[in-house]
């Protein structure tokens, strides 16, 4: 289940709430009880193989197909 966060700006209290997709522009109370919330926009890093840089693409071609000669 994903999980956002969320900060209240009566208090500055930072909070994480699991909740399904459906419900993720729903308001969120503070712990505190303060209703006055705004969701936080998180940056998420997802790797696809472990120890080090991504291999090269197959055939060449690098950043711009190879037409620069990088």
């Amino acid at each position: 289940m994903p999980r956002y966060e969320f900060r209240c700006r009566a208090c500055g209290a930072t909070f994480e709430v699991s909740r399904p997709m459906r419900e993720a522009a729903a308001p969120a109370a503070c712990p505190q009880g303060h209703d006055d919330t705004v969701k936080l926009l998180s940056t998420v890093a997802v790797t696809g193989r472990s120890g080090g840089a991504p291999a090269a693409p197959a055939g060449g071609g690098g950043c711009c197909g190879g037409a620069c000669g990088c």
